[in-house]
């Protein structure tokens, strides 16, 4: 019983730390620049000065990670998603 206790507590701790590696990255409009910032951060990971540099660059996290990009218009409103996990039933690419 202990055996399958212990067992039990280290599968959550897991999958707690799987949750926590992989954070989706975001490309923000940051003022009169662009950013990269993790979901769920409160400070921003990276700030460039075009949103093509934030993209190249939140893409890499993104790859590392294996979470997803999430590229904000002007506007704030998503422009684009792309996925770098291991989603079993992944989505049929539209973009690409």
């Amino acid at each position: 019983m202990k055996e399958k206790l212990r067992f039990f507590l280290e599968f959550i701790i897991l999958i707690g730390v799987k949750k926590m590696t992989k954070k989706n990255q975001w490309v923000i409009k940051y003022g009169d620049i662009w950013a990269v910032k993790g979901e769920g951060n409160t400070k921003v990971t990276k700030i460039t000065k075009t949103q093509k540099e934030a993209i190249d660059i939140a893409r890499e996290i993104a790859k590392n990670q294996k979470s997803e990009l999430i590229i904000q218009s002007t506007e704030g409103k998503i422009r684009s998603k792309d996925s770098y996990g291991n989603d079993p039933c992944p989505p049929i690419d539209k973009e690409h």
